[in-house]
């Protein structure tokens, strides 16, 4: 096959070159809800195409290479006094997979445990593309379930206007559970 972003013949999607040229991490921070932190690891311009690529086939793959390249780093070199889980912001299986899904797994490490189909968004619209008033207008009414914990982590692809995130945080809110932190791939909002 030939690399996404070079075309030149490769084993993987993107091929190693790229991933260390391109794809290498920096850490971008911004807080939500005045006090809870959102680490990024790229600004949303410079992975937009591949960040598309979730609503296709090939996304599968460009999400594990992203992951691999920041989150599972990230998780190795997280220390945490106990075990945290963490939880992908509606993590649904859509066209055979989920993003957020894929993101979470990748946190996976000593300190951290993933659960799946913890937060589900009741209304299944698109912030894609929409703009705040949009989403302030449809709110995701997330849901949770079954969940025992007194802390987590929250996972989610990009932050934009961090509709999706304060809900999300909000929903862990209403059953007493503290965000320790968000983690987004990207940020919308690094100049």
């Amino acid at each position: 096959m030939r690399c996404l972003m070079c075309e030149n013949l490769s084993l993987s999607h993107i091929c190693k070159k790229c991933q260390n040229n391109f794809l290498t991490p920096s850490i971008y921070r911004r807080k939500i809800l005045g006090n809870i932190e959102v680490i990024s690891f790229y600004k949303y311009g410079d992975i937009k195409e591949l960040l598309h690529t979730k609503h296709t086939d090939i996304g599968y793959y460009i999400y594990s290479i992203l992951a691999k390249n920041s989150i599972t780093k990230f998780a190795s070199e997280f220390e945490y006094p106990h075990k945290v889980v963490s939880i992908g912001v509606d993590d649904y299986t859509k066209s055979g997979y989920s993003h957020t899904a894929i993101l979470n797994r990748a946190l996976k490490s000593r300190y951290i445990k993933p659960l799946f189909g913890k937060l589900r968004a009741k209304n299944r619209v698109s912030y894609s593309g929409k703009t705040k008033q949009f989403r302030l207008l449809n709110p995701r009414d997330f849901e949770l379930k079954e969940l025992n914990v007194k802390s987590a982590i929250l996972v989610d692809d990009i932050i934009t206007t961090s509709s999706t995130l304060t809900q999300a945080v909000e929903a862990l809110q209403k059953e007493n559970i503290e965000t320790l932190f968000c983690l987004t791939l990207a940020s919308a909002s690094v100049n």
